[in-house]
């Protein structure tokens, strides 16, 4: 197992050099503008149509330039670098051509139902705070794993701040975890990518109960049985624009808590 503490820890630090590297290489993106039509806006994104059945999906820059209304059917042109993915550009400045409809005046929504899943993946991924659930198994001791973290993400970065709670459940151990974590989404793509992966650290404060179910008063959560274990958490994950995400936690000076742990999830 220690083996395998030195293996994750060796494939992070790779990471972190090659994301320090892309980082220092220039980008020569070229800046656009386009004209287009307001056709659905969020806080973090807005849609335009460009020409009829064709539309760009944007999400703005930190200090974006853009008016504090856009109704739908306004005219805007926008000022855009690419992103990770044609079907979204980086918006540094919107200017208004044409103000929108009337007040009054219907309009209808024919974006796609395929930009509007677009849309809402993209504006989640951007919230500052998110809520995730997951599930796994642990290994030495082999326990079957439950638990929750909320994300706060710090100064508009890819730095984030991670608390969470999981239960463990095994044949002769019960743990309740409790997980302190910072977390970083290296730069290898965007913060709407497809695929983003991160790594993390923290400390992890585990309760730890050793015992068969039935035994003394029949109960695994008698409190006053468990033992508190301390841990250094390591972690990496790869998690998709969707919600759905996998990762792999290892955990020194820890034991009797679980020394590695394997979870997936999805964040809501």
């Amino acid at each position: 197992m220690t083996r395998n503490r030195y293996c994750l820890v060796s494939v992070v630090g790779l990471l972190i050099g090659w994301t320090t590297f892309i980082e220092c290489v220039p980008t020569y993106a070229q800046e656009t503008a386009v004209v287009g039509t307001v056709s659905s806006t969020t806080k973090n994104t807005m849609t335009i149509s460009t020409a009829p059945g064709q539309y760009q999906l944007y999400t703005f820059t930190v200090n974006a330039v853009k008016p504090a209304l856009l109704p739908i059917g306004t005219q805007v042109q926008v000022l855009s670098s690419p992103g990770d993915e044609p079907d979204i550009r980086i918006a540094r400045m919107v200017s208004i051509v044409q103000p929108g409809a009337p007040a009054g005046m219907a309009l209808v929504d024919i974006v796609p139902e395929g930009v509007h899943r677009l849309e809402r993946e993209v504006e989640k991924e951007l919230r500052p705070v998110q809520i995730a659930a997951r599930t796994g198994i642990a290994i030495d001791p082999e326990l079957v794993l439950i638990g929750a973290d909320a994300k706060f993400r710090l100064w508009n970065t890819g730095l984030h701040f991670r608390p969470g709670v999981e239960l463990g459940i095994g044949e002769l151990t019960t743990m309740v975890g409790f997980n302190l974590e910072g977390i970083y989404r290296l730069p290898l793509t965007g913060p709407t990518g497809r695929w983003t992966t991160y790594v993390g650290g923290g400390v992890g404060i585990n309760l730890i109960h050793l015992g068969f179910e039935g035994e003394e008063n029949g109960s695994r959560f008698d409190f006053g049985d468990f033992t508190t274990d301390g841990a250094l958490n390591i972690v990496g994950g790869i998690k998709r624009r969707n919600g759905l995400f996998m990762e792999l936690r290892t955990s020194i000076y820890s034991r009797p808590s679980p020394t590695m742990r394997l979870m997936i999830g999805y964040t809501f």
